[in-house]
């Protein structure tokens, strides 16, 4: 790899400017050669699964589609899972449609899209996933649907917010089959093709269902019976009755026994389980119908008639894998809790999530005195998250969430005594471990703000009436806002939450704080001693008595966005900023900008004590950049992976990434020899 020509020293004056030496300009450092390491994802299991898929005649051989574009194999029935191949460098495309095309295994299918715009693909594979092409003419569509003709493979057909497409030569090509700039047959959702005829095609749009039976011609709209309005989730056509025909929308789940010309709205589903995402069949008896809900799994044994719950109703169920050799075996594809699998039919389900992580990790800590424990925040999965826990440095995880109530925890910290505190998105909460006898791993609240007021009154002293103010306790109250940081480094603690800042003396038995200067919106906190300093969007607050008065720093006037503050060994003040890395050492006298740095939007910065360096990162990249705070040398590593924020566990680097958990380097990082101008 070509060295990066990149210098440092350009600095910003602060809105009280002392001038800097050229001295000192002279003497910072060129960057090394990147360190070269491997990182993988090392868990906690579980996350959002969105797609399954299996090889015609080999059960064992599945495919499991995420929602941060990477594509998942199991050669064990969905037993345990490995990362096959990524769609795109983009993090976000979410693999709703894989298709094993059913006269070549090799050749692969998968269809995407994109939550927060309208982006997305088809893409090819001739060799079982080891390579990939993305047709072209789908390029940018967000793919809704997607069907393989069952009768003629070589058909394929996608459901896209534009219309209904239509490849005739295996994805080669495409041609839009549905009305041009139509007005009704657009933004669909679902897609069911005749098994013996190709050209009789069913889509399910936003707003109703429509059907062709001349290969998209001429469409007409089967509403018959459906509620108008209805978002179409699923459509499937009996396999050996194609006169029956199944629909899930938004307002429950439709039978047809006239080829959709009249539908019926099936009874049994809850009202609040109405958005049916998906309808499977069972291979061997068409007769069993399951319907994944937003609300649980439901399971038909009479075509439909009745339909029974199979899960509680906080599973978010969105595919459905029934084995075509053993109907007992089924696997769900869901929202937070990944992969269930069931072995006797729906009866029972447990997690198979081995080997595939989509966890949101918002907080990461290592233990102080055991680099092998890890504990990891995560957000987004209610019961299924909280926190987890690692005594083997990621090998095996455990959820440690008994207390949190589906809370999301933004901050992880220990204290010198071991002390571990949660921030999450309603108040802190400290891990009671119990004794050895008697271990609880129970999280209880910590929330009391015991805050001293200065009240006036009057009172006699020697015969006159005197007006003295006296310190008196306010009445309690409990912080509940989202917390935002942790720093539990010193005798203080201090808490950074969208409603101030706040101190205790007292392990947490008690808070005092609030809003400081005005706001309470803080992002970050750090602590060095008994000086304090926490940042907000917008600014920086530093406390030189350990929070009893803040004081507003002097900050470079270019800033738009702080996201991170944090002191190095030597009392430097560092600031990780949409514009780059900054740092003080004055207390915001002057600044230095690391000017070339090549990137921005730093969002993580976290000082390691061990090997002395500041390691930055940011949420847009896959690098870690290791800056040494003497001579602001810097090294850098590639994850392949988005970084939250990083940590050290012993001789490795930890990192929670923003879609896919746990990261861990393979091997140390090896400190390449500086190059000083």
């Amino acid at each position: 790899m070509n060295r990066l020509r990149i210098c440092f020293g350009l600095f910003f004056r602060s809105r009280h400017f002392t001038p800097i030496p050229l001295g000192l300009l002279l003497s910072f450092a060129f960057p090394s050669l990147p360190a070269q390491t491997l990182w993988n994802s090392i868990g906690p299991a579980g996350g959002d699964a969105r797609a399954l898929a299996s090889v015609q005649g080999d059960p064992n051989h599945l495919y499991l589609g995420s929602t941060n574009s990477w594509l998942y194999e199991s050669m064990d029935q969905g037993a345990s899972w490995h990362r096959l191949a990524k769609m795109d460098k983009a993090d976000d495309l979410i693999l709703d449609h894989i298709i094993v095309d059913a006269t070549d295994a090799k050749t692969l299918f998968v269809a995407a899209w994109t939550l927060d715009n309208p982006g997305g693909g088809v893409w090819t594979s001739h060799d079982g996933g080891h390579t990939w092409s993305e047709s072209e003419a789908l390029h940018g569509q967000s793919i809704r649907a997607f069907a393989q003709a069952p009768s003629n493979p070589a058909m394929l057909f996608a459901g896209t917010l534009d219309g209904v497409y239509r490849s005739k030569d295996a994805g080669v090509s495409w041609t839009l089959i549905s009305p041009p700039e139509s007005k009704e047959i657009h933004e669909v959702e679902s897609l069911a093709i005749d098994p013996t005829d190709p050209n009789i095609v069913y889509a399910g749009t936003w707003h109703l269902p429509w059907k062709t039976t001349d290969g998209g011609t001429n469409w007409h709209n089967i509403k018959d019976g459906v509620i108008d309005d209805s978002d179409v989730f699923s459509i499937i056509v009996d396999p050996v009755r194609p006169e029956i025909v199944f629909a899930s929308a938004c307002s429950g789940i439709y039978k047809s026994e006239n080829s959709g010309e009249l539908f019926k709205k099936i009874a049994g589903i809850p009202a609040d389980a109405r958005r049916t995402r998906v309808l499977k069949q069972d291979p061997q008896n068409p007769l069993t119908v399951y319907a994944g809900t937003t609300e649980g799994l439901y399971k038909s044994v009479d075509g439909g008639k009745k339909f029974k719950a199979l899960t509680d109703s906080d599973v978010i169920v969105n595919d459905i894998f029934v084995d075509g050799s053993n109907a007992d075996h089924v696997l769900l594809a869901t929202d937070r809790s990944g992969v269930l699998v069931s072995n006797d039919a729906g009866a029972s389900f447990a997690s198979s999530n081995d080997g595939f992580s989509g966890r949101k990790v918002e907080a990461l800590l290592v233990d102080r005195d055991n680099p092998a424990r890890v504990y990891a925040g995560v957000v987004n999965d209610k019961r299924y998250g909280g926190v987890f826990t690692s005594v083997d440095g990621g090998e095996h995880w455990d959820q440690l969430s008994r207390g949190l109530d589906e809370r999301d925890v933004f901050a992880l910290a220990e204290s010198a005594d071991g002390t571990v505190l949660a921030g999450t998105s309603h108040g802190i909460f400290v891990l009671d471990v119990g004794t050895e006898k008697k271990p609880t791993k129970t999280w209880k609240p910590s929330n009391v703000l015991a805050n001293m007021l200065t009240r006036a009154a009057t009172e006699t002293h020697y015969g006159m009436r005197v007006n003295v103010e006296k310190k008196v306790k306010d009445k309690v109250r409990v912080m509940e806002g989202r917390v935002t940081a942790i720093d539990l480094s010193t005798d203080v603690w201090l808490v950074s939450t969208m409603g101030g800042l706040y101190t205790s003396v007292d392990k947490a038995a008690t808070w005092q704080g609030g809003p400081v200067m005005g706001t309470g919106v803080y992002l970050s906190v750090a602590a060095r001693g008994r000086t304090l300093a926490a940042a907000r969007p917008d600014g920086v607050v530093v406390s030189q008595d350990a929070g009893l008065t803040w004081m507003p720093m002097s900050i470079p006037s270019m800033l738009t966005r702080i996201h991170r503050v944090a002191f190095s060994a030597d009392g430097t003040l560092w600031l990780g900023a949409r514009e780059g890395v900054y740092f003080t050492r004055d207390m915001g006298k002057t600044w230095l900008w690391i000017e070339r740095l090549p990137f921005r939007d730093v969002d993580d910065l976290y000082y390691d004590a061990e090997r002395k360096q500041m390691l930055a990162t940011s949420r847009s990249s896959d690098q870690i950049y290791m800056i040494d705070p003497k001579t602001l040398a810097w090294q850098w590593a590639q994850t392949g992976y988005r970084i939250a924020l990083i940590r050290t566990a012993g001789e490795r680097l930890i990192a929670a990434s923003v879609f896919d958990g746990v990261l861990v380097e393979a091997e140390a990082t090896a400190p390449d020899a500086s190059v000083k101008q």
